[in-house]
């Protein structure tokens, strides 16, 4: 089962590689939603944002496999049609998200895998071109980014504004996040070993002394977190189909 593909997505160019795979953590639950069920879980239309966001990556000619790995009490991915999916590889993720990532790098032998969010449904495939150019041409690889719009302000402990933050060079990191599996792999042991707090897979890599490449993504490559991010991403979707 697929869903259809977006004009934008159905011109996407082939890109410099041809079996590209992609992991996806989906091990989480997703608190701040406040939903009965996880994140990934709560549907768009009739799917659920998992189905749409592994459907959106298998539809790019680059992508040939994704593993979702998902938590070991999870309920409800057998009744997604991900399932039965050959293209979809299953396996049980961890506590935080760098495990699930771990167990997703061990399900596949792939030179290049790229990282996505569970929740980020409306991801592009003209960015994931530009992300696969970048991260191939890259030796640390790449990351798709938002530069930072806003005016940033940094707290005290109670709440206070201490100082403005300069914008300037300051970016959101988006996914996907793409490397070459044997250097995630090693930079992921590396700072698990040393109890790094490794938030997204650019933070491992850069903990290993690289520099992955900068990558500029479309803003509506939003990450479902509050509940009306999940209004939000429904309209996008919308205007693409």
């Amino acid at each position: 089962m697929t869903t259809p593909a977006s004009n934008e997505q159905q011109c996407s160019p082939r890109s410099v590689v041809s079996d590209v795979v992609a992991i996806v953590p989906a091990a989480g639950v997703g608190k701040r939603m406040g939903a009965a069920c996880p994140k990934q879980y709560l549907t768009i239309q009739d799917k659920t944002l998992l189905e749409h966001t592994v459907y959106a990556l298998l539809a790019h000619p680059s992508v040939s496999k994704v593993v979702v790995a998902i938590g070991a009490e999870d309920e409800y991915f057998q009744t997604t049609s991900l399932a039965s999916d050959a293209r979809v590889i299953v396996t049980t993720g961890g506590a935080e998200r760098a495990d699930s990532v771990l167990a997703g790098l061990h399900a596949t032998q792939a030179k290049w895998v790229m990282v996505h969010d569970a929740a980020r449904p409306c991801v592009r495939h003209q960015d994931i071109d530009a992300l696969i150019e970048a991260a191939t041409s890259h030796e640390d690889g790449a990351i798709l980014a938002s530069p930072v719009r806003d005016t940033m302000k940094r707290s005290n402990a109670q709440g206070d504004i201490d100082h403005t933050v300069s914008r300037e060079q300051l970016w959101h990191a988006l996914t996907p996040q793409m490397f070459q599996r044997t250097t995630l792999l090693a930079a992921l042991e590396s700072a698990l070993e040393q109890s790094l707090a490794v938030t997204d897979e650019a933070s491992a890599i850069e903990f290993a002394g690289g520099m992955p490449k900068l990558v500029v993504g479309h803003a509506d490559n939003i990450k479902v977190t509050q509940p009306e991010d999940l209004t939000l991403a429904a309209f996008f979707l919308t205007q693409r189909t």
